[in-house]
């Protein structure tokens, strides 16, 4: 595959176009009494298309755009009441409409004394691309013949695959502005294509679904449509003929897809929401040791190609290169200004969440870590909510496969893992070297050292 690159690119000159409409917005709010205000401006367009069994299913063309509004006005010692307003029309007639329903909606809010932008002096100085604008010269016939190829690469893999839940193709641009009242306004664009494809191996009771799928900010980072639907194949064949897991205590290796959803459990409990309204089972947690003192995580917004890479949060903070955690010890939390006021600390520019944020890696493959655990789960799938952030009591279904003297025996489904989210990063026995490239969480397959695994006797007891 070898895509073609957008060409009279005018994104540069729109982004200033934004801008530019962005402080004279700030204007008009200011003209109408507020304090302070900021907003967001956003446009998007994108392609996406769906194939099934060799057919069009559907072909959407997309185009988006929005503001976002909030508007602060002083109530004396009392602080700021503050007010938003959202709307897709940027008409001259929706901007006036959109400005006076946020300013009147400010009349009914009660102040706070803690509300308002985050402070000047943390304004983002300099703003830079990060590589992350890479157009797709993609039309929807290319991209339906490159999702009837993946699909059919999938299909013919083994005459094991009996059906198809299809491929889609799909390419999206977007800008964005973001200015306040301190004079701050900044811009950046993006783009994001994928190509994935979901299969059905087997027969009647027996089916089995998996699928893959390839992200990049860029087209020629993408794998190629072939590789995709035969992954899509390997993956459901792995699955058949699944049986039940043994019930017991024993080490559980996540897959690193779903490494990082127990990274992504971490960065709810240590963001500022969750601890000033103290729900968070890691409440008071910076300086204490919560994993193995050989792990760490890293937060990296200004990564080249990052697929969150940025140089300012959602409040226009700089963001900075900084380690979350270090030795094992929580280093902070993630505040933007409301919540580390609330805490009493400063904005660690994260507002709207990390930027990219990388675990430190060992040394071993998955046979590897395979081999080192010995007995035990290796999970491919979680299912169901069963996370508490407060106590941190997690149980989860699952399925993936069931490893003996270091090597995969079979598949199992229907089972289900459980543990405390502060003990499992505790037990955390080792981080593989092979990492998911389609997430800004970036880790790889997460060994922990024992947790219970309900299965087949735990079936048996209950029949």
């Amino acid at each position: 595959m070898t895509p073609a690159i957008a060409k009279n690119d005018v994104s540069r000159q729109r982004i200033a176009e934004l801008s530019g409409l962005a402080e004279d917005i700030l204007r008009r709010a200011r003209a109408r009494g507020a304090d302070q205000c900021e907003l967001s401006l956003s446009e998007s367009r994108g392609l996406n298309v769906a194939v099934r069994m060799g057919d069009v299913e559907t072909v959407e063309f997309t185009r988006d755009r929005g503001l976002a509004l909030t508007v602060y006005f002083s109530d004396g010692a009392s602080g700021l009441r503050k007010a938003s307003a959202i709307s897709a029309d940027l008409s001259e007639s929706g901007l006036e409409a959109t400005l006076d329903q946020a300013c009147a909606i400010a009349r009914y809010t009660e102040a706070d004394p803690l509300a308002g932008l985050a402070d000047a002096q943390r304004m983002a100085r300099r703003i830079e691309d990060f590589d992350r604008w890479h157009p797709w010269a993609i039309d929807a016939d290319a991209a339906v013949a490159l999702g009837i190829a993946c699909e059919t690469a999938g299909r013919d893999a083994d005459p094991r695959i009996a059906n198809s839940e299809g491929a889609s193709v799909n390419s999206n641009e977007s800008l964005a502005v973001y200015a306040n009242s301190h004079g701050f306004v900044g811009g950046e664009r993006g783009t994001s294509h994928s190509i994935a494809c979901s299969l059905i191996a087997g027969e009647g009771a027996g089916m089995q679904r998996d699928d893959w799928y390839t992200l990049g900010l860029a087209a020629f980072d993408l794998e190629a449509p072939e590789t995709v639907g035969r992954r899509a194949a390997q993956r459901a064949l792995a699955r058949l003929d699944p049986r039940r897991a043994p019930t017991g205590s024993f080490p559980v290796l996540f897959s690193s897809e779903q490494a990082r959803g127990l990274i992504g459990h971490l960065l709810g409990a240590v963001s500022g929401g969750a601890q000033y309204r103290e729900s968070s089972f890691l409440l008071g947690a910076v300086g204490q040791r919560i994993f193995p003192d050989w792990f760490a995580l890293r937060e990296r917004p200004h990564l080249p190609r990052g697929l969150r890479s940025s140089s300012y949060d959602g409040e226009g903070v700089a963001t900075v290169e900084s380690n979350l955690v270090t030795g094992g010890t929580l280093q902070r939390y993630l505040l933007d200004s409301y919540s580390a006021r609330k805490l009493g600390l400063s904005s660690t520019g994260n507002a709207g969440g990390v930027c990219n944020l990388e675990a430190s890696l060992g040394h071993d493959d998955l046979p590897t870590l395979l081999r080192g655990m010995g007995r035990g789960l290796y999970v491919t799938e979680l299912m169901g909510q069963g996370v508490n952030p407060v106590t941190g009591d997690y149980s989860r279904g699952a399925a993936g496969f069931w490893v003996e003297n270091g090597q995969i025996a079979y598949p199992v489904d229907e089972i289900t893992i459980a543990g405390n989210l502060r003990q499992m990063f505790l037990a955390l026995e080792a981080v593989g070297n092979e990492v998911d490239p389609r997430s800004h969480i970036r880790t790889g397959p997460m060994l922990i050292g024992a947790m219970t695994v309900a299965g087949a006797m735990a079936e048996a007891m209950a029949d």
